[in-house]
């Protein structure tokens, strides 16, 4: 399966979003309410339609950029956003570039292909600032059908993140959406100074 733009984009033309829970995550909401500093610089990758990003503005951030890479998902909420500082890119993640505060994490690392996990953490390590967090949440469960999404468990995603990350918080979430209980653990990690993991 080519889980390319084309792919995602047929997706949400075809409102094929299962995954999509009409909400902002509950334990997003959770993590974003305790943040004081409203003008960090956020990334929401795979942003998909961005009830995240929404209450980001509704809460006074100032500077949240939201990637996707689905046309037609990213017009859409570029008319969404006109009127908020929400920008909206229409990228591929691994080309993207920049230097954020924060990244929220939510459906994106699962609709990814297993094999481009270790692409994906050492990409997400070049966009964190030393300091900075990634943080929101992974599944903790296997799924029976093909994904995406793809699944995993926390020693899986604490192996695979701590070359470069230090674990700040890998636990299970006690605030999920009642159709995720029990299936996602709440990540904090913060990027490692390159004389801890680049010799």
């Amino acid at each position: 399966m080519n889980l390319d733009s084309q792919y995602w984009d047929n997706r949400y033309l075809h409102q094929e979003t299962g995954w999509d829970m009409g909400m902002v995550s509950p334990p997003l909401k959770a993590y974003i309410d305790q943040i004081i500093d409203r003008d960090i610089r956020i990334l929401i990758p795979g942003g998909g339609n961005s009830y995240e990003a929404a209450y980001l503005a509704g809460q006074a951030f100032s500077d949240v950029t939201v990637l996707d890479f689905a046309p037609s998902l990213t017009t859409r909420l570029e008319q969404q956003f006109r009127h908020t500082r929400v920008k909206v890119i229409n990228a591929d993640f691994f080309d993207h570039t920049g230097t954020y505060d924060l990244v929220l994490e939510q459906t994106f690392f699962c609709a990814l292909p297993p094999a481009r996990r270790k692409d994906y953490v050492q990409h997400m390590y070049s966009l964190i600032r030393p300091g900075g967090h990634l943080a929101g949440v992974l599944f903790d469960r296997t799924f029976e059908k093909a994904g995406p999404p793809f699944g995993g468990s926390a020693a899986e995603y604490e192996a695979l993140f701590s070359p470069l990350f230090e674990i700040k918080t890998l636990y299970p979430c006690y605030n999920s959406h009642p159709a995720r209980q029990g299936c996602e653990v709440f990540i904090n990690f913060v990027p490692k100074l390159r004389s801890e993991c680049c010799p």
